[in-house]
Formats: C-alpha cells, sequence, structure tokens
C-alpha cells in the first residue's frame, strides 16, 4: 500500500533510504559528541557554561527558521511549554553535561540506551499508562542493568567513570523521559519547529541564572582552534542539525524503526573512545572502560528497552534523542 499519494515506489524506497542514512548519522553524531564534549570540560568549558552556548546557539538558529512558521499558542498551553524547556532542555541538558565531565563517555552512552524505559515509567506514573507483564520484565530486566552499571562505579579508584557522574546521566534520562511525555500532547497539535523554538526558549530562561557565570568565564582567545570547532559542532551539528535529521527521517519511518538506532551509541561511543586513545597515545585512557562487565549491563539495557518496545503499538511511541 502506498501511504505516499502522488509518489512513485521508488521515491519512496529512495527517501526511506535516505531516512535510515539520516538516522545513521544521526547517532554517529551522537557518538561522537560524548568524547568531543568531554574534551571540552571543564578544562576549557565549564559544563553549565558550555549549555549556555549550546542553548543559545541552538534557540538562534531555530528562530531562523521559525520566521517562517506562523502559529498561535493556546493559552493553556504555555504552562506545558514552560515545564517541557525545564525538564527537557534545563534539567536534561545540564545534568547530562555536568555528568560527562566527570564520568566516562562510554558508561554515558550506554545509560542513556535506557530512555525508553524511563519513557514508559514515567508514562504510567503522569498519565496511567499500562504495564503490560511484558513490559514490567523489561523494565526489572533493563534497570537491573542500569543499576548494575551505577553501582560498579561506586567507590571506583580507576579510570574515568564516577558514581556521581552516572547518576547524573541517569537522572538527566529520567528527566527527558518526563519531557518526552509533556511533549507530546504539544507535538500533535503544532509543528515540530514551533514546539522546539518554545521549548528551547523557556529551557534557555532556566539555564541562563544558572551557567551565565561559567559562561562569562571563558577565554576564548586561548582556545586553541580544535576546542572551539568542537564548541560548533556541538551546537549545530549535535543540537541543531541532529534534530532537523531526525525529523526528516520520521516522515519515511516509523518511530520504532527509529528508535532502534538507539542501540548504535555504546558500540559507536566506544569505537570513538578507542579511536581517540589509538590517536593520542592513550592520554586519557578512554578503552580501558571498556571492560566485559559493562558488555554484560549492555545488554541487560538492550534486552529491557527491546520487551519495553515489543509490545507498545507504533503510533503510542515516541521517539527523540537526548544529550
Amino acid at each position: 500500500m502506498n501511504c505516499f499519494p502522488g509518489i512513485s515506489k521508488t521515491e519512496i524506497m529512495s527517501n526511506r533510504l535516505k531516512a535510515h542514512l539520516a538516522l545513521l548519522l544521526v547517532n554517529v553524531a551522537y557518538a561522537a559528541n560524548y568524547i568531543v564534549a568531554k574534551g571540552i570540560m571543564p578544562t576549557y568549558i565549564g559544563p553549565s557554561g558550555f549549555i549556555v552556548f549550546r542553548v543559545t546557539g541552538a534557540l538562534v538558529l531555530f528562530f531562523l527558521i521559525k520566521t517562517q512558521v506562523k502559529e498561535k499558542i493556546a493559552r493553556k498551553d504555555w504552562f506545558r511549554l514552560m515545564l517541557a524547556g525545564l525538564f527537557g532542555v534545563a534539567i536534561n541538558q545540564l545534568l547530562f553535561f555536568n555528568g560527562l565531565s566527570i564520568t566516562s563517555p562510554i558508561n554515558a552512552s550506554i545509560i542513556m540506551t535506557s530512555n525508553p524505559i524511563m519513557v514508559l515509567i514515567i508514562s504510567h506514573l503522569l498519565i496511567r499508562e499500562k504495564i503490560t507483564k511484558t513490559k514490567l520484565l523489561g523494565v526489572l530486566i533493563g534497570g537491573a542493568g542500569a543499576v548494575l552499571l551505577l553501582l560498579s562505579t561506586k567507590g571506583q579508584s580507576h579510570g574515568n567513570a564516577t558514581f556521581s557522574g552516572d547518576l547524573m546521566v541517569f537522572i538527566n534520562a529520567m528527566s527527558y523521559g518526563i519531557y518526552l511525555v509533556m511533549a507530546k500532547p504539544l507535538l500533535k497539535k503544532y509543528k515540530p519547529i514551533t514546539v522546539i523554538f518554545w521549548v528551547f526558549f523557556f529551557g534557555w530562561l532556566f539555564i541562563m541564572p544558572i551557567g551565565f557565570q561559567q559562561a562569562t568565564m571563558v577565554n576564548w582567545s586561548e582556545m586553541p582552534v580544535s576546542i572551539i570547532g568542537g564548541v560548533f559542532y556541538v551546537i549545530v551539528i549535535t543540537t541543531f542539525l541532529v534534530y532537523l535529521l531526525n525529523i526528516f527521517a520520521l516522515k519515511y519511518v516509523s518511530p520504532s524503526v527509529a528508535s532502534t538506532y538507539i542501540y548504535l551509541q555504546p558500540v559507536l561511543a566506544g569505537f570513538f573512545a578507542w579511536l581517540y586513545d589509538q590517536l593520542t597515545n592513550h592520554a586519557i585512557g578512554y578503552s580501558q572502560d571498556i571492560t566485559w562487565f559493562k558488555g554484560f549491563t549492555t545488554i541487560l539495557i538492550f534486552i529491557g528497552v527491546y520487551l519495553v518496545g515489543k509490545s507498545t503499538p507504533v503510533k503510542q511511541k515516541e521517539t527523540n534523542v537526548s544529550g
């Protein structure tokens, strides 16, 4: 059945192939972001200050697109947009970058794959979405993997991972789960660019008082060109461009298909960590954070996410990426 009237099957297949390539690029970009952002913080920019630059830069870019879209927001939706900005941008991004700055990129990428499980739990608590036996089993298995990973870094004296950093990344995933549940009715009612612009605007209002001081302390004149390039990468690629690629992909593939790409992030992050170590002659030693035990916890989380998504109708699923 042709779901795109007026478009040939050949063109549909071509667009779907482009959608899969877009999703692959999205996850490659996010996986690289763990290494890029980690290399900038906190030596050159404090994590909270970095979020100020990230959100401000993305907000400006989203505004340029938003000027072409005219939509009136209902009065009752402004409070929901404000809360979405609080949980989806302010708490989410501040905790993610502050956590990433003191923990391993490998751990952060593994923990973030638990996001679909967090969404299910939050949906049950906030909107009473039913949890089936299969979903409950998925929550228990995936949750066990995340908890074991967190406990493995408590009191750890080697490697780049820390318990407090992992915990902040984990809470960030929970915060993003709240955002997805709150944003769902808004995305049904308004165009995506309208929602994301206002979400970022309110998020910007919340993060400015927290990160402004760190942002003003940045010495751009003494910052290496490679680090400045990394800052632009985080703003333009992993915040602005990735969102647009996600929107394009979701026009041609189902959310359930798009959500499977999150499994690539720990694998790709591990590869980039290994590559970074080779290029820098193991100056930091990210590779030592790749262990068999973390592989085991990753498998547990993957199984949990699979079971949670297995019995979820496509029309109910939400797909997005945090970080």
